[in-house]
C-alpha cells in the first residue's frame, strides 16, 4: 500500500506503508541509533512523536518479549529507508511489521531517510503526518494545523503509572528503598536500579512529596519522560517539597524539573538528540562517554547562576556544548541529561547509579543524622 509522509514546512516523501494503515500526526524526529529499535518504540519519552531511523535496514532481527522499555509502543508513527520483513534472529518471536499492527502504528517505508534528516537538522523537529488515506497537499496540511506543537504540552499524564507498585516484589538482599517518580519511565532504567541493589517502589507522577518523605524510602529517582518539562508544573512544585530532605537522582526529564525546581530555566533544542552514540565528557575525569540521548529540551547553563545553591556541571555534550549532568553538593542531588541505562546503547555511564548510592551513604552520615 501506498503511503507519504507530508512536513509542516510542504516537502512531501512518497513510500510504502508497514505495520497499520491509516493516519497520524506527530512531531517528526530522528534516532541515529544502528541497532534497538524496539527499545526506541516503547520508550515513553517519544510519546507524540514520529520516529525516523537514520540507519537504513530495519526489522531484520524481528522483535521478542524482552527488549522493551514500556508495556506497549509508544511512538506515534515509525519511518524507516528499508524495511526487511524476513527477519533472522534466534531471540525473534514474532517481525516488526506484526509487532506495529498490534498497537496500531502507523509506518512507511522506501523513502529517502537521508534527505529527510537533513530536513530536520536544518529547520529544526517539526510537524507531520503520515497517511495512507491521501496524498492531498492541500488536505493533510489542514490536518496537521490542528496537531499542536511539543512546546508547552505536558505529556506526562498520558505515560505514567495509575498506581504505584513494586518493581521486583520479590527481592530481599537491598541496602536502600527509593521510590521512583515515573514520568515515563523505562524499564532499563528499573532494572539498573535493581541490579544495583536497590529496592523500587514505582509512583504516580502526580503522587504527593509528603508520601515519600514518611522515612519509609531512603532516596528518590525522578525519571525520564516526554514532553516540555516547564508544562508538568506540579511535578516542579512537588520536586520543591524534596530538595534537601532526601537525596535524589534525576535523569533526563528528571534532570531537566530538578532544575526548574531549583529556579533554572529549560527550552526547545532545534532537533534534539536521540540515539546511542553521543559523546558526552565527565568534566570531573576528563573521560569521553558514549552516551544514549532521547530529549527535546535542554537546561538553560545561563540561567544556573540564578538559583541561589551551590551547582556544578559533571557532564557536557561534545556536539554542541549543553549540560548532560549537574551536582547539587548540599542538596544531595544529582541529574544527568542522558540515559545511564543505555537502552539501547553503551554502558559508560552505568556508574552513576552506583554514585547515587554513595550519595544516599552520605546522605545519612552527615545529613540525616546531622
Amino acid at each position: 500500500m501506498k503511503a507519504v509522509l507530508f512536513l509542516e514546512n510542504g516537502m512531501i516523501f512518497e513510500g510504502k506503508n508497514f505495520g497499520s494503515s491509516g493516519e497520524v500526526p506527530g512531531e517528526v524526529v530522528f534516532n541515529t541509533a544502528m541497532t534497538g529499535y524496539q527499545e526506541i518504540l516503547t520508550d515513553p519519552s517519544y510519546c507524540e512523536q514520529i520516529v525516523t531511523m537514520t540507519y537504513p535496514q530495519i526489522g531484520n532481527y524481528g522483535v521478542n518479549s524482552r527488549d522493551i522499555e514500556s508495556s506497549q509502543v509508544q511512538v506515534k508513527g515509525f519511518i524507516v529507508r528499508e524495511y526487511i520483513d524476513h527477519y533472522s534472529n534466534w531471540r525473534a518471536e514474532k517481525s516488526l511489521q506484526q509487532y506495529l499492527k498490534e498497537y496500531s502504528i502507523v509506518g512507511i517505508y522506501d523513502i529517502d531517510t537521508r534527505q529527510l534528516t537533513k530536513q530536520i537538522r536544518v529547520e529544526g523537529a517539526m510537524k507531520g503526518i503520515i497517511s495512507t488515506e491521501t496524498s492531498d497537499p492541500g488536505i493533510l496540511k489542514e490536518k496537521l494545523e490542528t496537531f499542536p506543537y511539543m512546546t508547552g504540552r505536558n505529556l506526562v499524564d498520558n505515560v505514567t503509572c495509575t498506581e504505584k507498585y513494586v518493581f521486583n516484589p520479590g527481592k530481599t538482599d537491598y541496602r536502600y528503598t527509593v521510590a521512583v517518580y515515573d514520568f515515563g519511565v523505562k524499564t532499563s532504567i528499573l532494572r539498573c536500579l535493581d541490579y544495583e541493589g536497590f529496592n523500587i517502589v514505582v509512583m504516580p507522577a502526580r503522587t504527593p512529596p509528603r508520601d515519600l518523605l514518611t522515612g519509609e524510602f531512603d532516596g528518590v529517582i525522578l525519571s525520564n519522560g516526554p514532553g516540555d518539562p516547564a508544562a508538568v508544573k506540579y511535578a516542579v512544585e512537588n520536586i520543591k517539597s524534596l530538595i534537601g530532605k532526601i537525596p535524589i537522582f534525576g535523569v533526563c526529564l528528571g534532570h531537566q524539573l530538578l532544575a526548574l525546581a531549583l529556579g533554572a530555566r529549560t527550552y526547545k533544542l532545534k532537533f534534539g538528540h536521540h540515539g546511542s552514540n553521543h559523546p558526552v565528557k565527565n568534566t570531573e575525569s576528563g573521560r569521553i562517554e558514549i552516551t544514549t540521548q532521547n530529549h527535546g529540551f535542554s537546561v538553560d547553563i545561563d540561567s544556573l547562576d540564578s538559583i541561589g545553591v551551590p551547582y556544578r556541571i559533571t557532564h557536557i555534550n561534545l556536539n554542541d556544548n549543553t549540560i548532560e549532568g549537574l551536582y547539587y553538593p548540599g542538596m544531595y542531588s544529582i541529574t544527568v541529561q542522558h540515559h545511564p541505562e543505555a537502552g539501547p546503547g553503551p554502558h559508560d555511564s552505568r556508574y552513576i547509579f552506583k554514585r547515587f548510592a554513595g550519595l544516599i551513604d552520605d546522605f545519612g552520615k552527615n545529613g540525616r543524622d546531622g
